[in-house]
């Protein structure tokens, strides 16, 4: 019964409301770059398109099949990713993987939101969707650099 009453306190309210209030859920219709990433472990996807501009990200649309933990995080990242470059969304993403697997601080502004996942750090199961967001993100920006 504790392991049970452990999963209903990690899908908290705010969880659940930046899940079911995702940002950018559209496709871009004609994105500079484009990845798609999957958990193996639970299945869980996340396609993002992108536009940049000199090194900026300047559209972003995004397209998830995760759990609520994936699309909570989705969300955070969705709503805070425009605007940003390279270095912000890699710091962004080693932030978080970092208070998921080592016990990290909460990852710094733009993406403070964030802190709502620190209960999720004891359940290793989820942290690859919890990560597909900022990975399917960089994917995109590492190729568009790659063949610029």
């Amino acid at each position: 019964m504790s392991a049970e009453n452990d999963l209903i306190k990690l899908y908290s309210g705010r969880i659940l409301a930046l899940a079911a209030d995702m940002p950018r859920t559209a496709r871009l219709d004609h994105p500079t770059a484009t990845a798609k990433k999957r958990a193996p472990l639970c299945g869980s996807t996340v396609t993002v398109d992108l536009e940049l501009a000199d090194g900026v990200i300047t559209g972003y649309g995004q397209d998830v099949k995760a759990c609520a933990l994936g699309q909570a995080a989705a969300a955070v990242v969705g709503a805070n990713i425009v605007g940003l470059t390279l270095d912000q969304v890699q710091a962004g993403r080693d932030a978080l993987y970092a208070m998921l697997k080592s016990d990290g601080p909460v990852p710094a502004a733009p993406f403070g939101d964030l802190e709502v996942l620190q209960p999720a750090k004891d359940y290793k199961n989820r942290h690859a969707s919890i990560m597909l967001a900022f990975d399917a993100t960089l994917d995109a920006l590492h190729s568009q650099q790659a063949s610029a």
